[in-house]
């Protein structure tokens, strides 16, 4: 291996979990601050947890409260619209093979 080129390795860091659970490992970082840990992470607690780190959930639920209380999209009315003028053309396609056997 070259020297100089890679970073020192530590083999007694503290990793500190947002939990509050701290544990010892090894890295090339003096400290590591997580997010999940083995003690919390719902895998292993057999909880359900939403974890939202950018809010993405509140987003979310943002979102189809709006569209909750505005109602049915515009889309919906367009799709209406043609499947009444499909089965208007089928009846009058009906009516007009109907006429012409007679």
């Amino acid at each position: 291996m070259k020297p100089k080129i890679h970073p020192n390795y530590t083999s007694d860091i503290t990793v500190t979990c947002s939990c509050g659970n701290t544990f010892v490992t090894g890295s090339t970082r003096d400290t590591l601050r997580v997010e999940i840990c083995g003690a919390c992470h719902p895998f292993y607690t057999g909880e359900e947890r939403i974890i939202d780190t950018a809010r993405r959930v509140e987003k979310f639920q943002a979102k189809r409260a709006a569209l909750a209380a505005t109602g049915p999209k515009v889309k919906k009315v367009k799709d209406a619209t043609r499947k009444a003028k499909k089965e208007e053309a089928a009846k009058a396609a009906k009516t007009k093979k109907t006429e012409e056997g007679k």
